[in-house]
């Protein structure tokens, strides 16, 4: 599995390459990156992404697709070390703005999808639209916010022990809610080799309010290469007894520019 999944990620990466070299309207990244130990403990960790960004006289549109595998030994319940799976997740997304005439405001409208074997839900699929406008605008910093409403269907995990108001089990059921979303994302060039990012989002419906934070170093190795320290953290307010509320992520991957 974990060499099917670089697989698809270096393949995806060379794709896009030769596309960006075709299509010079777009701005297309690559991020990879493996972590594999052995020897008194074995893991494998592989993450991967792609992000595309397509700048046109009305429209900017984003485009984003990201994967993480994971597998740890461990000793099973006969004492007996074995190789697992411990995290497993996919997303995309897609989101199109709309310029306005005043400077750095746009309408948008946002759609994704992730696909988490260990998270607090097991498929979750977002649409939304709303407004987007920049709040902080520097040669070397800016700040851009957005808000709006949207819907969100999700799906719990086969293992959950949530319930309804009718102490009915919800494990491997569907449901759907209104939301609201807003989102922060800050950006400082500290110089022309470094970047800081800071990307707060948030998700508020009834049955579950969402918060992802990613905090971001970049620091360019060479013209198209760079390398990058993140720290992700997930929260959910609302999950089973069985889940934890926060996860937590910190990743050293390299970014490609194309």
């Amino acid at each position: 599995m974990k060499l099917k999944l670089l697989s698809i990620l270096v393949a995806a990466s060379a794709a896009t390459n030769a596309f960006a070299e075709e299509t010079k309207t777009w701005d297309v990244t690559s991020e990879l990156g493996a972590i594999i130990t052995s020897g008194n403990t074995e893991t494998t960790t592989l993450k991967g992404g792609i992000k595309a960004l397509h700048n046109l006289e009305s429209w900017n549109n984003e485009y984003r697709i990201d994967g993480l595998y994971k597998e740890d030994e461990v000793e099973n319940s006969a004492g007996v070390k074995e190789t697992q799976r411990t995290n497993e997740k996919y997303s995309l997304s897609a989101q199109g703005n709309y310029k306005l005439n005043e400077d750095h405001a746009h309408l948008f409208i946002y759609g994704s999808h992730v696909s988490d074997y260990f998270g607090a839900f097991r498929n979750e699929s977002v649409i939304s639209a709303g407004y987007g406008q920049r709040l902080l605008d520097r040669s070397d910093m800016w700040l851009n916010a957005e808000i709006g409403p949207g819907y969100k269907y999700f799906k719990y995990p086969a293992t959950s022990t949530a319930v309804d108001s009718d102490g009915v089990s919800l494990a491997g059921e569907y449901e759907g809610e209104v939301i609201a979303l807003g989102k922060l994302d800050y950006t400082w060039k500290i110089s022309d080799n470094a970047k800081f990012t800071q990307l707060v989002g948030m998700e508020y419906g009834d049955t579950n309010t969402k918060t992802r934070s990613e905090t971001a170093l970049l620091a360019k190795i060479n013209g198209s290469l760079q390398m990058k320290v993140a720290y992700n953290i997930t929260h959910n307010s609302d999950v089973a007894n069985d889940k934890e509320n926060t996860d937590t992520e910190t990743s050293l991957t390299l970014v490609y520019s194309f």
